[in-house]
C-alpha cells in the first residue's frame, strides 16, 4: 500500500456512509481519500448483481430506496436514473394475502364486510383519516372492540413473524418494538409513504461506481482495514505510520477494538436463492410468512428492479438468526437492549478518545439507518470535517 502521506482521509468501508463521505471530502474538499473495503465489491449490503440467470438481484436481501429528505434525493439522483417503483408488501395469512402495513384493505379482507365497515368507522372517528395507529395505542382504547383488533393484527401480523425475525418470544420483545406496529387508517396500500420512491434504473452497483468514480477517490477491495490499521493509545497507524487525517470508519466497532470488551450481540440472515423457469413467482416483491413457515418473507426481486425477462425469475427465501461472528457471517441488525447499548457505550468511549475517528453507519454507531438516513448522516458528518478543514486554512 501507498505511504499514508499519500491520502489526506481514510475511510473504512465502501458502502452507502463511506462512498458518500469519500465522493463529498474528494469533491467538495478536494482531499485524497482512500477507501479500504473487506468484500470483494463496492456497495455494502446494497451490492446488487447478475446471477447466472440472467436476473438482477439483491445479494444481501432487498434494499428499496424511499425518503422525505429532499437533499438525499438530489444527491443520489446525480449517480442514477430512478425507475419509480412503490414497495408493495402483503402477509401470507391463513390462505389470504393481506396488505402490510395492516390498513382499510387488509381489514376488509380480514373481517365480513359488516364489522369492517364498522371497525374502519370507528378508527376514523377516532383517530382520523390518515393516521398511523400503533397496537400500543389501540390497545389502551377503552373500546372493546378496537382492543380486539390490536389482538388480531398483533397476534397475525406481529407476533411470530416477530420471533423469527429476533428469535425471542413475543411477551419477551421491549414493548417498544411492539408499539412501533402501524395500522394505517387509509386505503394506501404502499409499504411507505415517503414523498420520493424508487430503484436506481441500473442498480445500486452502478450507483456506488458512479459515486465512487473521483480521481482523488483510491479503492481497495478484498482489504481487511484490520491488517493495516493499527490504534496506539490515542493515535491511529496506517502501516505503522501514524495517520493525522479523518478516519471514518464505518465497521463493527467492537472488531475495531478486538472485542476487548466482549462482542455485540447482532442478527445475521441466510438468503435461499431459487430461480424458475416462469416470468413471475408471486403476484408481490415482497411476501411476508407472518404466521408459517421457518422462513421470514420471499423476495422477488423483478419486482423490484423492474427487469424484463421472460420465462426466468429468482427469489430469496430469508432466514434470520443469532450472529456468532463466524467466518462468512454478517452482522445485519443491533440488538437494542439496555445491556448491549451499555456495552457499546464502552467501545464508543474508546473511539473519543481519539480525536481524528470518526463512527458512521449502522455497526459503527450499532444502531439501525435506513439507507436515506445514513446517506444523510454521511453528508452531515461530510459538512462537519469540511467546516473543520476550512476553519484550518483561516
Amino acid at each position: 500500500m501507498e505511504h499514508q502521506c499519500s491520502y489526506d482521509c481514510l475511510i473504512i468501508g465502501a458502502g452507502f456512509a463511506g462512498a458518500v463521505a469519500a465522493r463529498e471530502l474528494a469533491q467538495r474538499g478536494n482531499q485524497r481519500v482512500l477507501v479500504l473495503e473487506q468484500r470483494s465489491h463496492i456497495g455494502g449490503n446494497a451490492y446488487d448483481c447478475y446471477n447466472d440467470d440472467g436476473v438482477l438481484i439483491h445479494q444481501y436481501g432487498p434494499h428499496i430506496f424511499h425518503t422525505n429528505n429532499q437533499r438525499v434525493y438530489d444527491y443520489l439522483s446525480q449517480f442514477t436514473h430512478w425507475y419509480p417503483y412503490e414497495h408493495k408488501v402483503v402477509g401470507a395469512i391463513h390462505g389470504q394475502y393481506l396488505p402490510i402495513p395492516f390498513n382499510f384493505h387488509s381489514l376488509h379482507m380480514a373481517f365480513p364486510e359488516e364489522q369492517a365497515q364498522q371497525l374502519e368507522q370507528l378508527l376514523t372517528d377516532t383517530y382520523g383519516h390518515g393516521r398511523k395507529v400503533t397496537i400500543l395505542e389501540l390497545r389502551k382504547s377503552r373500546h372493546p372492540a378496537l382492543k380486539a383488533l390490536a389482538d388480531y393484527v398483533y397476534q397475525n401480523v406481529f407476533a411470530y413473524y416477530t420471533q423469527k425475525q429476533w428469535g425471542t418470544a413475543p411477551e419477551d420483545m421491549d414493548p417498544s418494538v411492539t408499539a412501533r406496529v402501524p395500522v394505517l387508517l387509509s386505503q394506501d396500500d404502499r409499504y411507505f409513504q415517503d414523498i420520493y420512491q424508487g430503484m436506481p434504473a441500473e442498480g445500486y452497483t452502478k450507483l456506488f461506481e458512479a459515486m465512487l468514480d473521483h480521481p482523488h477517490i483510491t479503492v481497495r477491495t478484498k482489504t481487511d482495514a484490520r491488517d493495516h490499521l493499527t490504534i496506539q493509545e490515542q493515535t491511529i497507524l496506517l502501516d505503522g505510520v501514524p495517520f493525522s487525517g479523518p478516519v471514518i470508519y464505518t465497521g463493527a466497532v467492537d472488531a475495531l477494538f478486538d472485542h476487548v470488551f466482549g462482542r455485540l450481540p447482532y442478527r445475521t440472515l441466510d438468503f435461499s436463492f431459487e430461480t424458475y423457469p416462469q416470468t413471475e413467482y408471486q403476484t408481490h416483491g415482497t411476501v411476508n410468512y407472518t404466521v408459517s413457515e421457518a422462513y421470514t418473507r420471499i423476495t422477488e426481486f423483478k419486482h423490484l428492479t423492474g427487469q424484463k425477462l421472460e420465462g426466468k425469475t429468482t427469489i430469496a427465501k430469508e432466514y434470520s438468526r443469532a450472529y456468532t461472528g463466524a467466518e462468512g457471517e454478517i452482522p445485519y441488525y443491533a440488538i437494542l437492549n439496555p445491556d448491549n447499548l451499555s456495552l457499546y457505550a464502552k467501545y464508543r468511549a474508546l473511539a473519543q478518545k481519539i480525536p481524528n475517528l470518526h463512527l458512521l453507519g449502522r455497526l459503527a454507531e450499532y444502531r439501525y439507518y435506513n439507507m436515506d438516513a445514513i446517506v444523510a448522516q454521511a453528508l452531515s458528518l461530510s459538512d462537519d470535517l469540511l467546516k473543520e478543514q476550512e476553519n484550518k486554512a483561516l
